[in-house]
């Protein structure tokens, strides 16, 4: 088959297009002929080298949609040419994948495999951060930065959905049409703004009640100092680098807030965990409720074309890599 391997860190040009071994699923795995894999940031950070469990070589990617056409031992609940996805396989940049078979799930008819290869990580994240790690209610108000990305847009979305008042940082007015177009009530481009005195005037000095920040470096501070007491500071990504290490007394001095770093893997445990997660989605995009937006489509073949895209901040909504 074809693949993406890394056989050294460094740029997007690492990312060489090249025959591959046919994986084979383990047991409890299924093996996936790949239809469409979304691109996520992580990724990018897998290629530079910057987690310390980074191998090479390796193929990248984790979310991705297709067709089974292997079944591993001891897997009973899926079927060869069963339509399904996965946001924790691995290999996904390539013309077959594998995926944990308790981490997939099956696609109903009324949501296609782009769209699901669309949803799947950036989805569950999205409900993961309004439902569980902080439960957003009805008449609080959710700060969102990068309201224009790909979880961005689906915040803003379900963040409505919980009857949240949300306000969204973005860089561009096009973008700032977009995060509109989800449902944010406020729009803050921060290339022009400071956020932190705009979200203030917004909240007559209140402060919000969640700060849902994926940015990181450039923006974790004041996202700290714009909540309530007792309010929620969600790191949940480093698109502009990481987070200076923090003073605890900090957390006191701005109110006693919280502060925390998931990622999915902390949210989806479980089978049941996946599923709810999944059926939430995949109900709603059926009955034309949650709008999945594709941004771009790559063919495999140039990867690399689309870890630039993404890296230069182009991104207005999902970018998928196609084999």
């Amino acid at each position: 088959m074809k693949a993406i391997v890394v056989h050294e860190f460094g740029d997007a040009s690492k990312l060489v297009y090249e025959d591959a071994a046919m994986p084979a699923p383990g047991p409890g795995e299924v093996r996936v002929k790949v239809q469409a894999a979304g691109l996520n940031f992580v990724e990018i950070y897998q290629r530079r080298g910057a987690y310390a469990d980074s191998k090479t070589p390796a193929t990248p990617g984790s979310e991705f949609a297709g067709i089974i056409d292997a079944l591993g031992e001891g897997v009973t609940d899926l079927q060869v040419g069963d339509r399904v996805g996965t946001a924790r396989g691995r290999g996904a940049y390539a013309e077959y994948a594998i995926a944990p078979a308790v981490q997939t799930v099956k696609i109903p008819d009324a949501v296609t495999l782009e769209q699901a290869a669309a949803v799947l990580l950036q989805g569950m994240t999205a409900h993961y951060l309004c439902f569980s790690t902080y439960p957003l209610k009805a008449g609080e108000t959710a700060l969102v930065h990068a309201a224009a990305g790909g979880v961005g847009l689906l915040l803003c979305q379900i963040a409505k959905r919980c009857g949240a008042q949300v306000i969204g940082t973005v860089s561009t007015e096009e973008k700032a049409e977009l995060a509109r177009g989800a449902g944010a009530d406020h729009v803050i481009l921060y290339n022009q703004q400071d956020f932190e005195a705009e979200t203030k005037k917004i909240m007559n000095g209140k402060g919000v009640d969640v700060v849902y920040d994926s940015v990181g470096k450039d923006t974790f501070a004041k996202s700290m100092r714009v909540l309530r007491p007792r309010g929620y500071a969600v790191l949940y990504g480093a698109a502009s680098g990481p987070v200076e290490p923090l003073d605890l007394q900090l957390l006191n001095r701005y109110g006693a807030i919280f502060t925390t770093r998931p990622t999915l893997m902390w949210y989806s445990l479980d089978r049941a965990e996946v599923l709810w997660r999944t059926d939430d989605l995949f109900n709603w995009m059926a009955a034309g409720e949650l709008d999945v937006r594709i941004d771009k489509t790559f063919p495999l073949s140039d990867a690399a074309s689309a870890h630039r895209y993404m890296e230069d901040r182009l991104t207005r909504g999902k970018v998928l890599i196609v084999p």
